[in-house]
């Protein structure tokens, strides 16, 4: 017999049922159940319905519900005054129920349930004072072997009839009638016979020194060890600690500045080992070594280092990435199990650290990412490199490198911290202010500690990552070396957090991964006339927007050329591409539709068409608004990859080129130097436009012309006005302007000179800069 939704759905088509219901049943529910004033029932697992209809003639108010729509559509057709509903009460969302129930039947169905105790004490929350639960279930001393699958045994029956204040049982022609009254939520505990001893428990003491070090000991074993050992029967985890460091470090610390944080339990050969990850946040006395038996030497350790320290013994490093994850990676899997308790804020950091947060400070000030005088001191306060501890200071305190943190299975990153420089130029564009609540979309802990030092000393900083480790990394890195007003929250942070909105929408929301688009509960939790910054994707070009709230529109107001690691959440979307010359060149439709490109494969083998634009720059010189605009008001815009540089002449495998394609032809954006120099200054670039196919003049002059426009209108003017719509906005309700249609935003661009565009729907790179 299948157990599938289909497979019960198709016993119900096929005329297929329960047994019937039977009178002696009928009696006990009318005797045991009586309707009172404006009573309401649910008969869950309500098959085709007979039950259900008879609560309704005994003058219920019924809803019905039962996951074979086979069997309701023959309810529905058999029986009336019912709501019927196709509702699986193991696993669906049960927000069609109503709240409250006098009675709640489930009749020959909690056989079929897995988690049948869950089930039950769920259905009893929904009764109302008084309400009784009933179940009717076959019993195996009256079922026939083969047919034990769909009966219960006495054990079984007697433990969902626990947790109930009054419970009675009643047979109904071999059938078990039980019904359930006054849940309730005590509970008693129970001991089993004396355990077979088979586990060892220990403690991992970790101490750092005013620097931030760590304290490892060299063991007589050959291997690096934190201070610890194995609690004594009857000791109290902290008092093993304490007595473990004494013992064989001489340093001694208070109960006070004692805290487990976790406890890990792996297994050793055939010993169950759990191990108590105690943090130490101060601690007295001489480093010494009274047991040399033991340990050869203590030394303390960058936590940078760690990985290069050979041999770890395994309980050690792994009480090491509980409390720094990431420090050590690549390390064997381990149950961990966190403890509630408040996690410790521990102080210490080398003066080298101090020095290079300044000077990481200085040059960020003087590129003019950090204007306001809250920013500046944000970055020489927070210490950066406690938030990525396996990188060295020069790497942590570089002003223009991201430190990547996080890694797929293919060595891709998924998660970094971001270049200094670019995390104050968008937290200057949010604009935090003191007291607000600040959300923060895509963690890692030291840009929501930035953000935190300037929503002080009242506000909060919510950050939200779909990444497991990445919140269990943010919430233990901040808790080490942050302000206590950073939340991490495990989610999809393109839903947002609402339910740690403050009221009238948070006060800013800063974006930290490319998102392909704005998710409307950005936009719907932000506050009015607030600013959302988001590194957005626009045809797979990325930049920093900043985006104002009025009413349900966001407009523009600052534009930064970045690149972010990629949403991973569910509005994450796949660039659609084109291959072509066994993959050595590929067209990527970032924001468009691919286009019919048979013949061009053929093409790209024949003559080249080139044509110079008779557009200039000088070296160094950003083009980056030439990208947006190309790809914005072009029809058939796409990207252009190509490895296979004597084929296709792309200035560099990195940038991508701008390109537009229709049927066999292709015309793509390229530039190429004209006057070489020392001096990036003195050279000088000319845009030129190359082709394939048969419509390869008509595509390549589009090019040109675009080009040549952007250079008349734009290219001393920077980026557009812009707005953000809704999705649905009817085209007379925007501004006119050239129209970008995401999935769940319309992006109108007003750029100079177009003044003939009218909602017309236009089809991390390095810096596109002539050198």
């Amino acid at each position: 017999m299948g157990h599938t939704r289909d497979d019960w759905s198709q016993r119900y088509t096929d005329g297929l049922g329960f047994r019937p219901l039977g009178q002696e049943e009928m009696n006990l529910l009318a005797a045991h159940a009586p309707v009172p004033d404006n009573g309401r029932a649910l008969d869950v697992c309500c098959g085709t319905g007979e039950l259900a209809a008879f609560l309704a003639k005994l003058g219920y108010q019924v809803d019905a519900a039962d996951y074979a729509e086979g069997a309701l559509a023959r309810a529905r057709a058999q029986h009336d005054a019912v709501r019927w509903m196709c509702l699986d009460i193991e696993h669906d969302d049960p927000a069609e129920l109503h709240p409250e129930y006098d009675l709640i039947t489930m009749r020959l169905g909690i056989a079929f349930i897995n988690d049948r105790t869950r089930v039950v004490r769920g259905l009893a929350d929904r009764l109302r004072e008084g309400g009784a639960l009933v179940l009717i279930t076959p019993v195996v001393a009256n079922t026939p072997a083969e047919r034990h699958h769909i009966a219960l045994n006495d054990q079984e029956i007697q433990l969902l009839m626990e947790g109930f204040g009054q419970t009675d049982r009643f047979e109904a022609e071999g059938l078990a009638v039980l019904v359930l009254r006054g849940p309730s939520g005590s509970f008693t505990t129970a001991e089993k016979l004396r355990p077979q001893p088979q586990a060892v428990f220990g403690a991992a003491v970790v101490v750092t020194d005013d620097a931030g070090r760590v304290l490892l000991g060299r063991s007589t074993r050959g291997m690096w060890e934190l201070p610890g050992g194995r609690i004594e029967t009857g000791e109290p985890v902290t008092d093993g600690a304490l007595r473990e460091l004494t013992e064989e470090t001489g340093l001694t610390a208070r109960p006070e500045d004692t805290h487990p944080l976790t406890i890990l339990h792996d297994d050793r050969m055939d010993v169950r080992r759990i191990s108590a990850v105690v943090r130490v946040t101060a601690w007295s006395g001489i480093l010494g070594l009274p047991e040399p038996h033991r340990f050869h030497r203590w030394e303390w350790f960058d936590l940078h280092d760690l990985a290069t320290l050979g041999t770890i013994f395994a309980p050690s490093a792994q009480a090491l990435a509980a409390v720094w994850p990431g420090v050590l990676p690549d390390l064997p899997p381990v149950h961990s199990y966190p403890l509630a308790a408040p996690a410790p804020h521990v102080a210490g950091e080398p003066p080298e650290a101090v020095r290079r947060r300044n000077r990481m400070a200085d040059a960020v000030i003087a590129g003019g990412w950090a204007p306001s005088a809250r920013v500046q001191e944000a970055l020489r306060e927070v210490p950066r490199h406690r938030f990525t501890p396996e990188s060295p200071l020069a790497v942590a305190y570089d002003d223009d490198l991201a430190v990547q943190t996080r890694f797929d299975e293919n060595g891709r990153t998924v998660s970094s911290i971001s270049a200094a420089w670019l995390q104050a130029d968008m937290l200057e564009q949010v604009a935090p202010e003191p007291g607000m609540t600040m959300l923060e979309a895509g963690s890692g802990g030291y840009n929501a500690e930035l953000a935190a030092r300037l929503v002080a000393p009242r506000g909060r900083v919510i950050t939200v990552d779909l990444d497991p480790y990445v919140i269990q990394r943010a919430q233990r890195l901040c808790a080490e070396a942050g302000s206590g007003q950073v939340t991490p929250v495990l989610g999809d942070a393109g839903l947002g957090a609402p339910g740690h909105m403050p009221p009238g929408g948070y006060g800013g929301i800063l974006v930290t991964y490319n998102s392909w688009d704005i998710a409307p509960a950005w936009r719907e939790q932000l506050a009015e006339g607030r600013r959302l910054v988001v590194p957005l994707e626009m045809h797979g070009y990325t930049r920093s927007i900043t985006l104002r709230r009025q009413g349900g529109v966001l407009h523009a107001q600052h534009w930064t050329y970045c690149g972010f690691v990629r949403d991973r959440g569910a509005a994450s979307r796949p660039t659609p591409t084109t291959s072509l010359a066994d993959g050595t060149v590929t067209l990527r439709w970032a924001d468009g539709t691919p286009q019919d490109t048979t013949g061009l494969e053929e093409a790209l083998h024949t003559p080249r068409h080139e044509v110079p634009t008779g557009v200039v720059l000088p070296g160094g010189y950003s083009y980056a608004t030439l990208q947006l605009y190309a790809a914005t008001t072009l029809e058939g815009f796409c990207r252009l990859a190509a490895s296979d540089t004597a084929l296709v002449a792309a200035p560099s495998p990195q940038e991508h080129p701008a390109a537009i394609a229709t049927g066999g032809s292709l015309a793509y954006l390229t530039i190429v130097k004209i006057l070489d120099a020392p001096s990036p200054a003195d050279r000088r670039w000319e845009f030129y436009v190359h082709a394939y196919g048969p419509d390869a003049p008509t595509l390549a002059q589009r090019l040109v012309d675009s080009v040549r426009d952007w250079d008349r209108h734009v290219r001393e003017t920077g980026y557009p006005a812009m707005t953000v719509h809704p999705a649905g906005t009817p085209l007379a309700d925007l501004p006119p302007g050239d129209l970008l249609d995401k999935e769940a935003s319309r992006l109108v661009f007003q750029w100079p000179g177009r003044t003939d565009a009218a909602n017309r729907s236009g089809p991390h790179p390095l810096q596109a800069t002539a050198e």
